[in-house]
């Protein structure tokens, strides 16, 4: 099952997305996480959070780029793959670092975006194939009414582009308004 939980900063979103995945059944639990640590305050909230999904069984893999990549340690039993559940906290995240890597600032805007997509679609594609249930969070675009620079509107619309193409090959969307989740697509219950 393909879960997008979308909503804007601090709407409760990463808290429900997290919520979904201890009230499965899997037994595995993987917390892809996509933030890079750019300085010590980073840091500081990269250890915290850790800290806190451990506490939830949570085994945390940093994958900042390059989801298309991703490969699960591998467990015996035919079932295996239906008691895998991987969070993915945040596509926002991933497709950043991605659109504004350094690999990819030489070449056009057009070939840049098509690349990106390209890329994280088949790390989605790859991801929903491995585990029995997905959960990627994304955040809310274009609703604040803020004139960005060329560069951030880029980014912004290929990470719409991705979304879009998340939510229509997703089993549920569920967009997360003020702590309260709002089905889109799918049922809410897990």
């Amino acid at each position: 099952m393909l879960t997008l939980v979308s909503g804007g900063s601090a709407s409760g979103k990463s808290e429900f997305a997290e919520s979904l995945v201890v009230s499965s059944p899997c037994t595995q639990r993987f917390y892809l996480a996509t933030m890079i640590a750019f300085d010590e305050e980073c840091r500081r909230r990269i250890a915290r959070h850790r800290r806190m999904r451990a506490e939830k069984n949570f085994e945390t893999i940093e994958i900042p780029t390059g989801l298309e990549n991703l490969s699960f340690p591998q467990e015996d039993g035919a079932d295996s793959l239906q008691n895998r559940c991987a969070l993915l906290e945040c596509m926002s995240n991933l497709v950043a670092n991605e659109f504004f890597s350094d690999k990819l600032q030489s070449i056009a805007v057009c070939e840049r975006t098509e690349t990106v997509v390209r890329q994280v679609m088949q790390g989605v594609e790859r991801l929903a194939k491995s585990c029995g249930e997905v959960i990627i969070v994304t955040n809310e675009l274009f609703s604040d009414g803020i004139d960005y620079d060329e560069g951030t509107r880029e980014y912004l619309s290929v990470l719409g582009k991705i979304n879009q193409e998340i939510a229509a090959r997703a089993d549920r969307v569920i967009e997360v308004v003020a702590g309260i989740p709002v089905v889109w697509k799918g049922a809410q219950e897990s």
